[in-house]
């Protein structure tokens, strides 16, 4: 396994060929799936909700980051804190469902409270509490940082700021999201327990997510829509974005006829992005889609060696016309049916995979954020113990 991170920017330092796919054991191995909890998922900047999930102080909420369960709060100055979601005392969940507000944060069990910040402010009965030390006895901080508007938290203290990771992003794609991005539908990315399951691991969901080179094949309505000899795709170091125009040609099937013609951009919006729509992947999990109409947030959570929980939500801007309000129920229309043929490919892949001595076989340039993705996975596990993945 190579001991490097992969370059900044293809762009950069251009490989020959578009790299090596992942050896069949990372995505069957549970071993590997343990090592990847502690050395990738506890280390990187994971999707958890976006501003609008905390509109005022106090508002609170419960996300899932590494195995281990976040409370992400809204501070009383308007910033954010992120703390373990367990209470100091006997371990308590604090949170269970999402609260619009208050000044504290309450444990339901015994009762002792932490301001908004995570320190320990209360206790009943302290004097019964033998060497009850409150500067002690905070809440257990995690990192939290908004990035486009959504929130993300990290468990190494050390980790550069995602948005210095993702330089250059922000200024890409900034203009269709932000905080002001309003949810449509009742999805939230932070509700786990109400996500789709795939039968996939997780990273095979990714991979799926990283090239257009299956388009041809396996999406059919995406071929009548996008204009696939105009896939573009941009690999940075902590990132990739992707591009497609959308066809002049009229679809053959009528609801994506209909989006052609409707289809137009939320306020804050360019012509220049009226007919494309643009994805991204942020390492290791974060995929965002950003389409003129709307914006789809959703992250890959391992539920499992083959299985991947797959929370997300839609947003869209205030001030939408009916129009794009229209060319958005189409869009998350066609995209339903996308969803679906994407989830039992990732199926089938799985399974293929555990065929006995399998091996991949070579990428095309098309799979090149693919190979990126694995590069970056290889460096991520290269320092790992053998008996650590074993």
């Amino acid at each position: 396994m190579p001991a490097t991170k992969p370059p900044r920017s293809r762009a950069e330092a251009a490989p020959p060929t578009p790299g090596e796919a992942l050896a069949g054991r990372y995505y069957t191995d549970p071993g590997v799936a343990e090592a990847e909890n502690r050395h990738i998922f506890a280390k990187s900047w994971q999707l958890v909700c976006h501003e609008s999930d905390l509109p005022g102080a106090g508002a609170r909420l419960a996300a899932t980051a590494a195995g281990r369960e976040v409370l992400v709060v809204r501070t009383e100055d308007g910033g954010l804190a992120a703390h373990l979601n367990v209470c100091r005392h006997r371990g308590t969940r604090l949170v269970s469902a999402p609260e619009p507000g208050g000044k504290a944060i309450r444990c339901p069990y015994h009762g002792w409270t932490y301001k908004l910040d995570g320190r320990l402010v209360g206790a009943p009965e302290a004097r019964q509490i033998p060497c009850l030390d409150k500067p002690r006895l905070g809440l257990f901080p995690v990192r939290v940082e908004s990035f486009l508007g959504f929130v993300f938290v990290n468990h190494d203290p050390d980790a550069v700021p995602l948005a210095e990771q993702c330089a250059g992003l922000a200024e890409a794609v900034g203009h269709y999201a932000g905080p002001g991005l309003v949810p449509v539908g009742r999805d939230r990315i932070h509700d786990l327990d109400g996500a789709e399951v795939q039968h996939a691991n997780w990273k095979v969901t990714v991979d799926n997510y990283l090239e257009g080179y299956h388009v041809p094949v396996a999406h059919p309505g995406l071929m009548r829509l996008l204009d696939y000899q105009g896939y573009t795709c941009e690999i940075e170091e902590a990132y990739t974005l992707f591009a497609s125009p959308l066809r002049d040609k009229p679809s053959s099937n009528w609801p994506e006829r209909l989006y052609q013609r409707l289809a137009a951009p939320m306020p804050g919006l360019t012509e220049a992005d009226h007919r494309v729509w643009r994805y991204a992947v942020i390492y290791p999990n974060t995929l965002i889609d950003f389409y003129p109409d709307h914006v789809l947030a959703w992250t890959a959570i391992p539920r499992g060696v083959d299985r991947v929980a797959v929370p997300g939500a839609f947003y869209t801007r205030v001030g939408t016309s009916l129009r794009t309000r229209l060319a958005r129920r189409l869009n998350i229309h066609i995209g339903w049916i996308t969803n679906d043929e994407d989830a039992e490919l990732v199926a089938r892949v799985q399974k293929g995979l555990t065929t006995p001595g399998f091996e991949p076989g070579p990428l095309s340039r098309r799979e090149s954020a693919v190979g990126w993705f694995a590069d970056r996975i290889r460096a991520d596990l290269a320092a790992v113990p053998d008996d650590e993945t074993a």
